[in-house]
């Protein structure tokens, strides 16, 4: 399978953690996508809770006839370079446009996600990949970005959970850091990755590429892996 190249970029305290409104504390400055300009990734991609926060709108999707796609699929809607990529397994999340960040809105589900909902985005021009039986098969709709939609560079942008997705399924290629001048210390709270359900995994090892300081106190890192 082809797929693109991926870089997990994340601003993040010296603890690791990642929540937003504690970042934009520790740096309100525009670093962090400045740094992301110079990644050299037109198309991003972000879950469904990120989506949910900062551009989904209204209540869930509910489909009145709950017939799963069952099948791979994709609808593409045009050419372009930079799509905003968003993962939502059932298909749940209600899209108030078709562009998001001045990027065109590419949703990408399960084969268990209704056909309705699929219908839904194509009425309204978002383009869309339906793979994966009990879950979105993130290797196989990497190569339908790469192949179909001709996504070369992609930036995950998104939460823990998403990075940790990807590190799981061996689909990064970079990993981009920015460390502010904070600590959060607050229990519970995501990390830069997260979610993987593998107590005896072992560690993940990197190969440090530069380190930068921007700003007073933000230190901008970035790695490749291991092979």
């Amino acid at each position: 399978m082809n797929k693109p190249y991926i870089i997990s970029h994340m601003m993040e305290s010296v603890d690791g953690r990642i929540d937003c409104a504690m970042t934009e504390q520790i740096d309100p400055s525009n670093a962090y996508y400045d740094a992301l300009d110079q990644l050299d990734c037109p198309s991003q991609v972000n879950g469904r809770v990120t989506m949910q926060m900062h551009f989904a709108t209204g209540a869930p999707f509910k489909a009145k006839d709950k017939t799963p796609i069952g099948a791979p699929a994709h609808h593409k809607v045009a050419d372009t370079d930079a799509y905003s990529v968003a993962l939502d397994t059932h298909g749940s999340l209600r899209w108030p446009a078709n562009v998001y960040e001045g990027r065109a809105l590419l949703v990408v589900t399960s084969e268990s996600a209704p056909c309705e909902y699929l219908d839904t985005l194509t009425a309204q021009n978002i383009s869309w990949i339906a793979v994966g039986l009990n879950g979105i098969d993130l290797a196989r709709a990497m190569d339908v970005l790469y192949r179909e939609f001709g996504v070369r560079r992609l930036a995950l942008t998104g939460g823990g959970h998403i990075n940790g997705s990807f590190l799981a399924a061996g689909l990064l290629d970079e990993v981009s850091v920015m460390i502010g001048p904070g600590i959060d210390g607050r229990r519970g709270m995501a990390s830069v990755f997260d979610g993987i359900e593998a107590p005896e995994r072992p560690a993940t090892l990197l190969n440090l590429q530069s380190v930068k300081q921007v700003n007073e106190g933000t230190v901008w890192l970035r790695y490749t892996f291991r092979k």
